[in-house]
């Protein structure tokens, strides 16, 4: 029987953003998006073409599981995913080789929690979905029967 195994919330960010005033922000929009503190994740090595050293802090990651994880999936269907304009579904693509589904927001700012005045602009959140499934197929019938609304696919 397939089942939810943890959710996994990242944002990424130029090195730039990753000082002072913007990353207490999104550290703290973050964590009332989730329900707990994220954590830093850092260059591993420096990159000239995007003014990137090592160690510089270039994201922040969540990993949720339990009842965190119970209640933010059924606060996507439900609640989140509906507040998108002209959301038709989530697309099919999404889902890897193991049934897991990754599914990007371009603004995060559409999750009830986050107060839009105090985001300075729209950034993306990524939500990578693990479950117990062995293949794709599986895993879409999983999330259909959750609730996931899928976007009709055109033939």
């Amino acid at each position: 029987m397939t089942r939810l195994q943890k959710i996994v919330l990242n944002i990424g960010f130029d090195s730039a953003s990753g000082k002072g005033e913007t990353l207490a922000l999104l550290t703290e929009q973050l964590t009332r998006i989730s329900g707990q503190k994220p954590i830093e994740r850092r260059a591993k090595k420096a990159i000239a073409a995007f003014k990137t050293r090592e160690g510089d802090v270039i994201g922040l990651k969540v990993t949720l599981r339990g009842i965190r994880m119970r209640d933010f999936f059924s606060k996507l269907t439900a609640i989140v995913l509906p507040r998108i304009r002209d959301f038709r579904g989530v697309s099919t693509s999404g889902f890897d080789v193991q049934g897991n589904y990754t599914l990007g927001i371009q603004d995060y700012t559409i999750f009830p929690e986050v107060e839009y005045k105090k985001s300075e602009r729209g950034r993306g959140l990524e939500m990578t979905i693990v479950t117990t499934a062995e293949n794709p197929s599986e895993a879409r019938a999983f999330f259909t029967k959750q609730g996931l609304p899928f976007a009709k696919t055109e033939v």
